[in-house]
């Protein structure tokens, strides 16, 4: 998947060990680490990233989100769930990143 962001591109030119070693960690926690299906981690990092009002991440975990085969119902469906949690404003803030992303 191409960046989504072009500071990331930069991120990972000027550290590239740095984004080496993250990296990796990502992928054993994400692919290694747990039985959850990819659809279902990609989904558990849309809520967390909605809930933590981590724009560029929420972007992201969004777009992969929908390449694990998560429908823009499943998403809208999480992003709802914030709204108990985390309040309806961060909801809003989240849902307007998705409708954005069209």
């Amino acid at each position: 998947m191409k960046d989504l962001h072009e500071v990331f591109t930069r991120f990972k030119e000027e550290y590239p060990s740095v984004y080496a070693s993250y990296e990796a960690l990502g992928n054993e926690i994400h692919e290694k680490a747990g039985p959850l299906p990819e659809k279902v981690r990609w989904l558990l990092k849309v809520a967390i990233s909605g809930a933590s009002g981590h724009s560029l991440a929420l972007e992201t975990h969004i777009v992969k989100a929908r390449e694990a085969g998560a429908t823009d119902d499943e998403i809208v469906h999480t992003l709802l769930l914030l709204i108990q949690t985390t309040g309806f404003p961060t909801f809003m803030e989240a849902y307007s990143i998705l409708k954005n992303l069209h």
